[in-house]
């Protein structure tokens, strides 16, 4: 498989996380619709409310099964609007689903609901996570069974109205020579509910070893995904406003991360968000586009493409178009 792939033909999904459980792929998307709010720099047009999970046993030769809505927004004790990104955990017999909401004061906060099942149905918890901000959650299971969730985006994510995980009087966008704003990485508690420390900073170097400017095309925006090759962790992100998927490596799981390249060129559509798995022996990117909507950027398509990597375990490039 080599050309990508739309995955799901009757209606909007996007910012795919996709993980192995029990032998069968999980995706969980954010769910698109039309609720006419117009298009703005707070990405309030983004006006998702709900979540389904799909899944297959063969990504390349099987339709997915969908299981239909697994959460809602109206299940939510402290909920305002807009259930952007989400993912999904496992450990202990329990799957958790982390997902950004904002609350009746319209400030992001990530909450958590939980499920027996990775199909769900997922129940969520009164209150949101202690500590949490912004959005974007992707939670890494290492190898020692330790789990941990990047998360933060900007503009519409509110990133920028928090420094040394407290908000600010006013939002501060750095520009410019100016430092990169980082995603924040966090180590989850040991019942999955909760932070076990403070939120710190991921740091992305230049091949040079400098700290990677505001005003770089290839600076964080949003979007971070974490996975593992060959013993390198490989922390990948979007963009944003320039429209790429790139990826940083690091030897652990908090970095730093030393800039490495693009895995995606500009798709249609504003941005675009993503997860890299391995599934039988291969490597496989989800991401979405906005071609099926005509180019509307807040009516997405999930699609699939594989991933390869050259000897050196670089990561070879894909253009928009997935070929």
């Amino acid at each position: 498989m080599k050309k990508a792939k739309y995955l799901v033909e009757n209606d909007f999904m996007a910012d795919p996380a996709v993980h192995l459980f029990g032998g069968r792929l999980y995706i969980y998307p954010s769910h698109d619709r039309e609720s006419g709010i117009p298009e703005n720099d707070n990405g309030d047009h983004f006006d998702m409310n709900d979540y389904h999970v799909f899944s297959t046993s063969d990504i390349e030769n099987e339709s997915l099964t969908d299981h239909g809505v697994v959460l809602k927004l109206s299940d939510i004790p402290w909920a305002g609007r807009q259930l952007w990104d989400c993912d999904v955990a496992f450990k202990n017999g329990k799957y958790y689903m982390y997902f950004p909401l904002k609350d009746k004061t319209d400030i992001f906060r990530l909450g958590v609901a939980i499920s027996d099942s990775p199909a769900g149905t997922f129940i969520p918890r009164s209150d949101p996570i202690r500590g949490s901000y912004s959005i974007d959650p992707a939670v890494f299971e290492d190898a020692d069974g330790t789990h941990y969730m990047y998360f933060g985006g900007l503009w519409g994510g509110q990133l920028q109205r928090y420094k040394d995980n407290k908000a600010l009087e006013s939002a501060c966008l750095p520009s410019g020579e100016e430092l990169a704003l980082p995603s924040r990485v966090v180590r989850l508690s040991d019942d999955m509910l909760g932070f076990a420390e403070d939120p710190k900073p991921v740091i992305i170097l230049n091949q040079d070893g400098t700290p990677m400017k505001a005003g770089q095309t290839v600076r964080f925006f949003e979007a971070s995904w974490m996975h593992r090759y060959k013993g390198k962790y490989y922390f990948s992100y979007s963009t944003g406003d320039t429209h790429l998927l790139c990826y940083a490596t690091g030897d652990n799981p908090y970095g730093p991360f030393t800039y490495q390249g693009v895995i995606l060129t500009p798709v249609v559509g504003w941005t675009t968000h993503h997860s890299i798995v391995e599934f039988k022996g291969k490597w496989y990117l989800f991401h979405h586009d906005s071609v099926p909507s005509g180019g509307k950027t807040w009516l997405r398509s999930l699609k699939v493409v594989e991933l390869e990597y050259d000897n050196e375990g670089n990561i070879l490039t894909i253009h928009g178009g997935g070929e």
